[in-house]
């Protein structure tokens, strides 16, 4: 057994279930985007909520006690992703990543954007031309201090 086996699992019972990530992150009292990154293998879960997503997914107490293990952050199978929706955020950073990280540096100085005191929302925004996606990434700003 191991964290993959477990990510496994809980996606094939959200299927064979019809379970809305949504769903769940409301039974854990969690963001939808926190709560599925946790039950892809992300983030850890502490005991409390190890045991919600357990009962949610009809998860054993091994396969529990693997969602509280800090995961290996940022494994995707490829360094270049090759799943369409992935490769656009992958291009969206190649395209906008100096332009972004030029306009933090002017608006904050030398630093960086946390992602450890972070959030992130995405919501359907309504639009006559065709719905589109908004997401809105929020993250600490970490400012590199001198020594």
């Amino acid at each position: 057994m191991n964290r993959l086996e477990v990510t496994e699992k809980i996606i094939s019972t959200k299927v064979a279930k019809g379970i809305k990530w949504s769903d769940v992150a409301e039974k854990v009292g969690l963001s939808k985007e926190w709560v599925t990154a946790g039950c892809l293998g992300q983030m850890t879960f502490d005991a409390k909520q190890a045991k919600i997503i357990g009962k949610i997914f009809g998860l054993t107490a091994e396969e529990i006690k693997w969602l509280q293990v800090v995961p290996y952050k940022g494994s995707l199978p490829s360094q270049v992703p090759t799943d369409p929706l992935i490769y656009r955020w992958y291009e969206i950073v190649s395209v906008y990543g100096t332009t972004i990280k030029e306009l933090i540096h002017e608006e904050f100085g030398d630093g960086i954007m946390s992602a450890i005191d972070f959030s992130m929302d995405i919501v359907r925004q309504p639009d006559p031309k065709g719905d589109r996606v908004n997401v809105v990434l929020s993250g600490k700003f970490l400012p590199y201090k001198q020594y």
